[in-house]
């Protein structure tokens, strides 16, 4: 398949879990149908609905990984920026799936522009609970503890970690799960930047804002939890696209 070099997709938030396989059998027609005309395709994190480590070699993070190497073996680059949920993504996997890990923050020449790219968790400021915890789990301490742990007590951990993760998002309201928009504007400034694309609040759109005193933008990815979702880029448009489940 031929490259366009003028296109790059931008990927998140798809959660892939052995319990959904039409989110991982979208996913995987995604990899072999639309993504291999792109020359670049960037995944900002939860690809996965959690992880444990790169030592979880189970047949379903394998068949992932291969089918993301076959992508990258076609010449498309890959790029990953760690979510709230697959944190502990690490290099070993990463070279399975043939991807580059990214900063928790990046800014990424874009066809001349410079554009911010992130997970999207960090500007969800007012959320103190989740930052607290973000912070800590982030520590190398904390993570040291964790992989330490047997296999089978990590999975447990997660699994446990997102039942209530699920009960608390429930609890909290829709303006503390969203993004604070002054945060927004601080990276654009900080960054020189008049672009910021992220996923994690799972509401697609393109805002209009101001920032560095002039029109910019914040594109937010959507989630696959009911149809495949990606961010088209050309050197012309931008475009937020979807794709349905197919029946079985």
């Amino acid at each position: 398949m031929i490259k366009d070099e003028s296109v790059t997709y931008f990927i998140a938030d798809l959660h892939l879990a052995q319990n959904r396989p039409d989110i991982t059998a979208c996913f995987l027609s995604f990899l072999k149908n639309d993504a291999p005309k792109a020359e670049k395709l960037y995944i900002l994190g939860d690809l996965f609905e959690y992880w444990i480590g790169d030592d979880d070699k189970n047949v379903f993070v394998l068949e992932v990984a291969s089918a993301l190497k076959v992508l990258s073996q076609s010449g498309t680059k890959l790029y990953y920026i760690h979510g709230n949920r697959d944190f502990l993504l690490g290099e070993r996997y990463a070279q399975a799936c043939g991807m580059k890990l990214l900063p928790e923050l990046d800014v990424i020449d874009l066809y001349g522009k410079d554009v911010v790219i992130m997970h999207g968790d960090t500007l969800c400021t007012r959320d103190i609970a989740y930052q607290a915890f973000r912070k800590k789990s982030r520590s190398w301490w904390w993570q040291a503890i964790v992989k330490s742990l047997p296999l089978f007590v990590r999975k447990q951990i997660a699994e446990n970690y997102r039942k209530k993760s699920a009960s608390a998002t429930a609890m909290k309201s829709q303006e503390i799960m969203d993004v604070t928009e002054s945060e927004v504007i601080a990276q654009l400034e900080l960054h020189h930047s008049q672009l910021l694309i992220h996923g994690h609040t799972h509401r697609p759109h393109v805002h209009d804002i101001q920032a560095n005193n002039a029109f910019a933008q914040r594109i937010v990815l959507g989630d696959w939890y009911e149809q495949g979702a990606w961010l088209k880029v050309t050197k012309q448009s931008i475009e937020l696209l979807s794709q349905p489940f197919q029946p079985h």
